[in-house]
């Protein structure tokens, strides 16, 4: 239903012609395995790739939720998987080998750092990062091996926004897949393909899940991408969706749309707020004037600016834990997009693996705090934080 224009219609219908008997919304198959008719028909599915077999290589409810996904990204295909990180793996892992040379944005979520860090040096892959504003450090950065240009923005956790039309033609320019994780953004937000990127990945844990109740990762692109993704190492390394997951996701997608537009609002009307706090050195989201990469998100994203934002404490750490305790409202969690509120210390979870140089050069300080907006009342969220800055300043 890629014909469908408007971006709630598809929320809400996308997917639903690949249905059978006119189901109005995805059954749930929740089985491991699909009987044939006859065992010609078997062999036609195994040899056509036509049908289902088996849950690893395909299930109903898990491609009526893919076929959402693809058309709110705009792409030909969408193909999900266990978590994010599997995502983030086997979509570079079907573009990489011994040899290959990455070039990454220097501002990314931990467990992707980690990943390029710890795992891709023994897979015989290099990895270099820079900051990708710099033109001149990723053409210095370019080598013969180069095969991937891998992007995040929003970046996680200070909200740096990269200009991804200008990444997406240098990419192609220099023959590399530009692969972009958009999780922050949403396709409510933006998208990617759209300006000329490649792959674009999310944690669709998060806010395309909405609800806290699932884990699950995606990426998006052409037919021709996404089947050498899925039949090199998706299958493979078995990091499919189970059915049950993927069943919650769709149902969240439909109320994509109405949730980013609330959330996104009184994101912003927190960042506001919190920019007069005199306990505050600094607010990041990019609806603020303020933010370096203002324009720039102006100009790339839509509808508002996402849902999270990152504030730093003048006092360092024992500001930030004593404002952390002090909560009642917003919940001390590692995740975002949830219909809560939830806030986090990156330094000490989600970018610990950083060393303290990496994260001073980041400027991942030990007092900021990274806040995902979820569905309360403004005035409430507000109230909160209130009465936390003023627990501090006892």
């Amino acid at each position: 239903m890629n014909q469908l224009k408007r971006f709630s219609t598809r929320a809400v219908h996308a997917g639903l012609d690949c249905l059978p008997e006119g189901a109005t919304t995805p059954p749930l198959f929740q089985t491991s395995a699909f009987a044939f008719p006859s065992a010609q028909e078997g062999v036609r599915r195994f040899q056509q790739e036509e049908g289902y077999v088996y849950s690893r290589y395909g299930n109903p409810t898990v491609h009526a939720a893919e076929q959402r996904l693809a058309s709110l990204e705009g792409s030909e295909d969408a193909l999900l998987c266990s978590s994010g990180m599997f995502a983030i793996t086997c979509s570079l892992l079907s573009l990489l080998q011994v040899g290959d040379h990455l070039i990454s944005e220097e501002s990314v979520y931990g467990g992707t750092y980690s990943l390029f860090n710890q795992l891709f040096p023994r897979w015989g892959i290099e990895v270099t990062w820079v900051d990708t504003l710099d033109a001149d450090a990723i053409r210095k950065a370019l080598r013969a091996s180069t095969r991937v240009l891998y992007l995040e923005t929003p970046a996680n956790p200070l909200l740096k926004v990269l200009p991804l039309a200008e990444l997406a033609e240098f990419a192609q320019q220099n023959n590399l897949i530009s692969v972009v994780d958009s999780t922050f953004g949403t396709p409510y937000h933006q998208t990617p393909l759209a300006l000329g990127c490649d792959l674009v990945i999310h944690s669709a844990t998060k806010f395309l899940g909405g609800h806290g109740d699932l884990t699950a990762g995606v990426v998006a692109g052409n037919h021709a991408q996404i089947e050498r993704v899925r039949k090199q190492y998706h299958r493979l390394m078995g990091g499919m969706l189970s059915p049950f997951e993927a069943f919650l996701l769709a149902r969240g997608l439909q109320t994509l749309p109405l949730r980013m537009e609330r959330i996104s609002a009184t994101a912003l009307t927190l960042a506001h707020f919190l920019q007069k706090e005199p306990a505050v050195f600094c607010v990041h989201y990019p609806g603020l004037e303020s933010h370096p990469q203002h324009e720039i998100a102006c100009r790339q994203m839509q509808n508002g600016f996402g849902g999270v934002l990152a504030f730093e404490m003048k006092e360092g750490f024992a500001a930030a834990v004593r404002f952390l305790d002090s909560l009642q409202l917003i919940l001390r969690a590692a995740s975002l997009g949830d219909v809560n509120t939830l806030i986090m210390h990156p330094a000490s979870s989600s970018h610990r693996a950083l060393s303290l140089e990496e994260r001073r050069v980041l400027g991942i300080g030990a007092g900021l705090l990274r806040l995902s907006v979820g569905l309360e009342d403004p005035i409430d969220l507000q109230e909160d934080l209130k009465q936390a800055f003023s627990c501090i300043a006892k």
